[in-house]
């Protein structure tokens, strides 16, 4: 790890490097900073259907692989190049056994330095998901959801704004509406509330982590989809571009599901996101049983282009089972001790990633390399002194930030903990190994979120906060007060919302409905979902629709706009116009 200059050199950096040496127990030859392999040495539950990666070197130097099961022999398989990094996936070409230990090892060109590790195969117990989450459907009542005549298949919840000061940052609100009234899905929206795009989830599932992020140059639209239960997500991540087109998908490998909390693409074009795997594990020294069944947490690093495995961190293995705050349950049912929520990549680009768990109160930094941890925010063994008010209960979305301080959403329950929810920004002293507040966000009437929440940092240094469990979505001025406050109504919730300056230009036409009265007064509705840019409607007529001309228009007055217009005509196009009048986009003609 390249340490920021601030923390010098000491004994965390001491104790990663012992951490590093210690992976020569689990027979890893090779160096860890030239080489990364995955699974990594020593993992105690990877996969029956893994990848083997190599990171870090070119796919030709990568030689001679060799991988062995103590019970099921010989691996045959071939070898995968990834498309955003040197390196390679050895795909086997069948399962290995439960429980069994595997001996992998390659030749690296060009010294021809042989690299072996091991690690063990979990005793993996099905999804349960797939076949158990279900979206509960909730009757609307009369102002929670909205409606359109040019698009009725869009049923979004409506945002109900209570504050919107002239001072918020610009962009729009980000947020994916689930398990409340209307539809679940991808939703942008205006200061006002006005609906700008929304996307419905498939059915039977829900959306979460709306976000613009980057990808191969570009701004890109990232969300994940897929269905939840009992708070971990299993499905996949969207990525679309300006037009609303499909790029690309990110799926988790190893036979895992992407889960909903975290996708984080990096410059180079590969992707950090969480996934969750159900194991048998020993849990007698916590006071359960030999044979129980635990949910573990899994990171991964995904080349977006080929889908391959280029890294896997488990919390198991890592993260000792005493750490956890959550109280076990029946026998029968999965133990989440670790809750990863949230990935942050180091911002002074040494590749290493900081991780929030939920559920032992702690963010690790995670080498990137060795997969060791190298410190501890906050939890029962804290790297740091922890100063007053930087303490986190069932914390989500520890984000590092540019000044390479942190953000924290700091539920404070469920069970509860403090009194109310709140979003904190926090510095460490390397020098001295402390944490300082440096700020705290509550919302007014106090809010406590049992789960989900985010905090954003905003361009003009403003914070945005997604309240989660609680349908709300706040900015803060620098000053801490509320320059913006918007919420769906409960039962809704947002997993996380946030704020981005966004341009779409849709890659399909607008939208036009038309009605008529019997002395021929027209009214059409036109909208063009996920369109940033239109400014007014141009309504043309005519006989045919090769023959149209206008007749009427009117500015834009939201996500729909109805232009009204007496005529005889019985062909209709409705026109997308910008601030200087040029047409950006055409309905199909349409009679009425």
């Amino acid at each position: 790890m390249q340490w920021p200059r601030t923390a010098g050199p000491g004994p965390i950096a001491a104790t990663a490097i012992a951490v590093s040496i210690a992976l020569a127990g689990f027979g890893f030859t090779a160096p860890a900073r030239a080489l990364t392999v995955s699974p990594l040495p020593g993992t105690p539950d990877a996969s029956p259907v893994t990848q083997i990666s190599f990171l870090g070197t070119p796919a030709s130097n990568v030689r001679h692989v060799s991988v062995t099961g103590s019970r099921s022999g010989s691996h045959a398989g071939s070898l995968k190049a990834y498309a955003s990094a040197p390196g390679a996936s050895f795909l086997p070409s069948r399962p290995f056994a439960a429980g069994e230990s595997v001996r992998a090892s390659a030749v690296l060109a060009p010294h021809d330095r042989r690299v072996t590790w091991t690690f063990q195969i979990a005793h993996q117990l099905p999804d349960p998901t797939s076949a158990n989450a279900t979206v509960a459907a909730v009757a609307a009542k009369p102002g929670t959801v909205q409606s359109f005549v040019s698009q009725p298949q869009l049923q979004p919840p409506i945002l109900q704004v209570s504050v919107d000061s002239p001072a918020v940052a610009p962009g729009y609100v980000f947020l994916t509406p689930s398990n409340g009234y209307g539809q679940p899905g991808a939703m942008i929206a205006e200061d006002n509330g006005a609906l700008v795009w929304f996307q419905p989830a498939p059915p039977g599932m829900e959306a979460t982590n709306l976000q613009v992020q980057r990808y191969e140059g570009s701004s890109v639209l990232v969300w994940w989809q897929g269905r939840v239960l009992d708070g971990v997500g299993f499905g996949r991540d969207e990525i679309y571009d300006s037009s609303y087109r499909p790029v690309a998908e990110v799926k988790a490998g190893n036979g895992y599901e992407a889960d909903l909390h975290a996708l984080q693409i990096t410059p180079q074009g590969s992707a950090f996101i969480t996934a969750y795997s159900i194991v048998r594990a020993d849990l007698s020294s916590v006071g359960g049983a030999r044979d129980a069944l635990l949910q573990d947490a899994v990171v991964q690093e995904i080349d977006v282009r080929t889908g391959l495995v280029m890294f896997e961190w488990h919390a198991d293995g890592h993260v000792s089972l005493a750490d956890s705050h959550y109280k076990r349950g029946p026998s029968d049912r999965p133990w989440d001790y670790f809750h990863v929520n949230s990935i942050s990549l180091d911002p002074w680009g040494d590749g290493n990633f900081i991780i929030s768990s939920r559920n032992t109160w702690t963010a690790y930094e995670i080498d990137h390399h060795s997969g060791s941890i190298l410190w501890r925010l906050g939890g029962r063994h804290s790297t740091f002194h922890m100063g007053p008010g930087t303490g986190t209960a069932w914390q989500h979305d520890v984000e590092w930030q540019p000044d390479r301080t942190l953000t924290i959403f700091d539920n404070g329950a469920v069970p509860t903990v403090h009194p109310q929810s709140r979003a904190i920004h926090e510095a460490i002293d390397w020098k001295h190994r402390s944490v300082a507040l440096v700020d705290r966000d509550y919302h007014t009437p106090p809010l406590r979120s049992g789960s989900q929440g985010d905090d954003e940092t905003l361009p003009n240094g403003d914070s945005f906060v997604g309240w989660g469990e609680r349908p709300y979505m706040s900015e803060f001025g620098p000053d801490g007060q509320i320059v913006f406050d918007a919420h769906i109504f409960e039962p809704g919730q947002s997993y996380r919302a946030f704020r981005f300056q966004w341009e779409g230009v849709p890659w399909f036409p607008p939208a036009l409905a038309l009605t008529r009265t019997p002395d021929d007064v027209v009214t059409a509705y036109a909208s063009w979902n996920g369109a940033t840019g239109v400014a007014s409607w141009e309504l043309l007529a005519g006989p045919g629709p090769g023959a149209l001309s206008p007749v009427a228009s009117a500015p834009r007055t939201g996500f729909e706009t109805a232009v009204t217009v007496r005529t005889g005509q019985g062909w209709f196009v409705a026109q997308a116009l910008d601030s200087a009048g040029r047409v950006m986009g055409q309905s199909a003609p349409t009679h009425g």
